[in-house]
């Protein structure tokens, strides 16, 4: 269980859920991890339960997320994974969406896997030892939906960053790829779950019994289902994989 011996990762939206769950896979399997997130208080708390590293970031600001990477840097001995997890999701009718929701999600969503990408890419070139970038796109980013207009918008925006990235930064070794979850049960799940209800006059639980009964694989997937593509994708198995993304989905989605 060492195929990421000696890597050190970063691990944004890591204090719960998918990047928890990845983070206790990447130390599994070897590597040293630096959980980051906006509450530093819960990344702490599962830092010290799994034996990783935490550090605060905000990654709608520019400052936030510098600060985060070099002091990652600075006390892991450089960066050679990032994962890009760390997003927001909102819905309402295309004649309800606001501005402010509108801005916020690409703030987070784009922008902030954006420059979080951009400055642990500058980290990595200056190593010169390559690396492995890990954007979360979704199965919303590959197709609409009729409530989800922004948020499916920001997915696929991830996706096309993906494949642009990943042709730009190949020629330093940096190997830039991501992943497609389908629907996730946990927290995030609740929470969109919630939103439906409002919005389609369901009861509690109902639209998140209709989506897991709608998966060809039969369930709602869970945040452990993931795990397996992020260590291969951080692997020297993926050394020749470079811009796809993976839908890791249950059979939802089908390129």
């Amino acid at each position: 269980m060492t195929r990421l011996a000696g890597k050190t990762a970063l691990i944004t939206g890591g204090a719960r859920g998918i990047g928890l769950a990845f983070a206790r896979a990447y130390i599994a399997q070897g590597a040293q991890v630096a959980l980051a997130d906006i509450d530093l208080a819960a990344a702490q708390r599962a830092a010290d339960e799994i034996g990783a590293i935490a550090v605060q970031v905000d990654v709608s600001d520019q400052a936030s997320i510098d600060a985060c990477v070099n002091s990652t840097a600075d006390q892991l001995g450089g960066i050679d994974i990032l994962i890009n997890n760390a997003a927001l999701f909102d819905m309402a009718p295309i004649v309800d969406i606001t501005r402010a929701s509108y801005d916020r999600l690409f703030s987070v969503n784009v922008a902030g896997s954006l420059f979080m990408l951009q400055a642990v890419a500058k980290v990595m070139i200056a190593q010169g030892r390559g690396g492995r970038i890990i954007n979360m796109a979704s199965q919303a980013g590959r197709r609409g939906e009729a409530l989800v207009g922004v948020y499916c918008a920001t997915k696929a925006a991830i996706i096309s960053l993906t494949q642009s990235a990943g042709l730009d930064l190949i020629k330093h070794g940096i190997n830039v790829n991501a992943i497609a979850p389908g629907v996730v049960d946990g927290e995030h799940w609740t929470h969109v779950d919630a939103l439906f209800a409002k919005a389609e006059g369901l009861q509690p639980g109902e639209k998140k019994a209709q989506v897991g009964a709608a998966v060809p694989y039969g369930r709602m997937g869970t945040a452990d289902d993931l795990t397996g593509m992020a260590v291969f994708l951080a692997s020297p198995d993926a050394e020749y994989i470079v811009a796809q993304t993976y839908n890791v989905d249950g059979g939802n989605w089908m390129n």
